[in-house]
């Protein structure tokens, strides 16, 4: 199975083999011995190219599964005689503040040096879906107030408000503070509509009865959001606590800002021993 995944992810059979560490002809033995047990082919060869066949297609997604239950089995029973090994999947969004997450790694990483260990960024709906479906096992999310994770364990880290970001030469970068409609007249740069991200921002100006034009969306609040602003495209609305990462820009409170809420979030019904170990250091409760 771990060979079948291989050439169905690289579409070759040689540098399958050049992953997995044996010589190609090994690699084509086992994969056409178990053809032969499933009694179809799993992939069409030519010249040129490999690729699925369509039983190959439907096969990859339960051998992914049987591979990390194996592994997670394998985890399990370490873990049962005092070691933690396997994988950990650690998803969060860019502008996580309430923990520090390269010091939490080092920690673990010095307590479980056998966990292999994989980092994922993404918006906070994502994380939750991938969490909730097993493909991360710890994530780092912003919501609005009016929002909690679901399918999933959940524990709440901090509250913070959001602040404007300007450009130093905007004609507010000089103000000590400022009110939504004073910021709807501008144009913005944010997250895409939809997302949990943009929503703390949205929610707060439709309460207020406001509009505003959102001319710039990426996709993740990071430098390039903050390039965008410094160059004078837009103005952005950030956590407070994450704001002063960034530079070439400057920030001012808002009156009547909207808050998020940052969580710490993992599986609702399993959690591998590595997951358990990382909740740990990071002394959150289970």
């Amino acid at each position: 199975m771990r060979y079948v995944i291989a050439v169905a992810e690289t579409s070759s059979f040689t540098r399958a083999a050049e992953r997995c560490l044996v010589v190609q002809s090994a690699l084509s033995h086992q994969i056409a011995r178990l053809e032969r047990e499933l009694g179809a082919r799993l992939f069409e060869r030519t010249s040129r190219r490999v690729r699925l066949t369509p039983a190959g297609a439907a096969f990859l997604p339960a051998a992914r599964q049987c591979l990390d239950a194996a592994e997670r089995a394998a985890a399990e029973v370490a873990a049962a005689v005092g070691e933690v090994r396997g994988r950990l999947a650690v998803g969060l969004i860019p502008t996580i503040a309430a923990v520090d997450i390269p010091a939490a790694l080092r920690e673990f990483r010095g307590r479980y040096p056998h966990v292999r260990i994989s980092l994922r960024v993404g918006a906070s709906e994502e994380l939750t879906e991938q969490v909730e479906r097993g493909a991360i096992d710890v994530a780092f999310l912003g919501l609005p107030t009016t929002a909690r994770p679901r399918g999933v364990a959940a524990h709440e880290l901090a509250r913070d408000r959001l602040v404007a970001v300007v450009a130093p030469d905007h004609p507010l970068a000089g103000e000590p503070s400022v009110d939504l409609r004073r910021l709807s007249s501008e144009v913005f740069v944010d997250l895409p509509a939809g997302t949990a991200g943009r929503a703390q921002s949205d929610q707060a100006f439709a309460a207020a009865g406001l509009s505003r034009d959102v001319a710039f969306e990426v996709s993740t609040a990071d430098s390039l959001m903050s390039r965008l602003v410094e160059q004078g495209l837009g103005i952005a609305m950030l956590a407070a606590s994450y704001a002063p990462r960034l530079t070439g820009v400057v920030t001012l409170e808002i009156t009547d800002a909207p808050a998020r809420v940052e969580y710490a979030i993992w599986g609702q019904t399993t959690r591998t021993p590595a997951a358990t170990a990382f909740l740990s250091v990071l002394d959150i409760p289970l």
